[in-house]
């Protein structure tokens, strides 16, 4: 069951955007780890989250690894590594992944053109993509770096199934913040982190994010990694 309810009446007046979601700076130097990203290595189930509003339509179209379609902005690796709660977390082989996250500019493929988005991309899909797990449980997404909108810390959203299509876990992934991270490091891209909300101020994430937090390192330049590991009970 979700822990929140993501969906909720923002009024964004600086961006002149009518509703609860908005659209999604400067270089940085080379990154640490962030300390508080140790919940990515726990056995303990993750929590589920809210897959709306913006879930890709028809995922199985989407089977790839890079996921850009040409959208600018700093690269980012991302690891998934898919775990059995149910068998000491071992690795989940042959589990089918599905992530999807906003642009540079907080703005969502396959949506748009209404009072939640108001750019219109309904006709294209960029930033979503899925892929089978390896017989580590692991799969590797090229993207990038996901910018911010209203309302929302910067994150992933995941969605893991069994083989026969059947869902295990619908969640989300979080960045670690503050001096030395590369939420700090992209900086919102052009739009600075200005009105930016934090995970602490999430209503997805408040409740703590130990076990969504990815490990997070790399640079604007060089581009950045990430790693989480995702146990759930099939």
């Amino acid at each position: 069951m979700e822990r929140k309810h993501f969906i909720k009446s923002l009024l964004v007046g600086s961006l002149s955007v009518p509703a609860l979601l908005t659209a999604c700076g400067k270089e940085a130097d080379t990154l640490t780890p962030a300390s508080d990203s140790a919940g990515s290595d726990s056995c303990s189930v993750v929590p589920s989250e809210t897959e709306g509003p913006f879930p890709t339509k028809v995922p199985a179209s989407y089977v790839r690894r890079d996921i850009r379609d040409g959208k600018a902005g700093y690269l980012l690796t991302a690891t998934l590594t898919i775990t059995n709660s149910n068998a000491g977390c071992a690795g989940l082989a042959g589990a089918l992944v599905d992530i999807w996250h906003c642009d540079a500019e907080g703005n969502y493929s396959e949506y748009g053109g209404t009072g939640m988005q108001s750019t219109n991309y309904t006709g294209v899909h960029f930033l979503r993509g899925r892929q089978t797990t390896d017989a580590n449980g692991q799969v590797v997404f090229t993207s990038i770096f996901p910018g911010w909108y209203n309302g929302r810390a910067t994150h992933i959203h995941v969605h893991i199934y069994k083989a026969d299509g059947t869902s295990l876990k619908v969640t989300q992934i979080a960045f670690p913040e503050g001096t030395g991270s590369a939420v700090a490091a992209v900086n919102g891209y052009a739009k600075g982190l200005n009105g930016y909300t934090s995970n602490a101020q999430d209503n997805v994430f408040s409740d703590g994010v130990a076990l969504e937090l990815a490990t997070v390192t790399g640079s604007t330049t060089a581009g950045f990694v990430l790693a989480i590991n995702l146990a759930v009970p099939a």
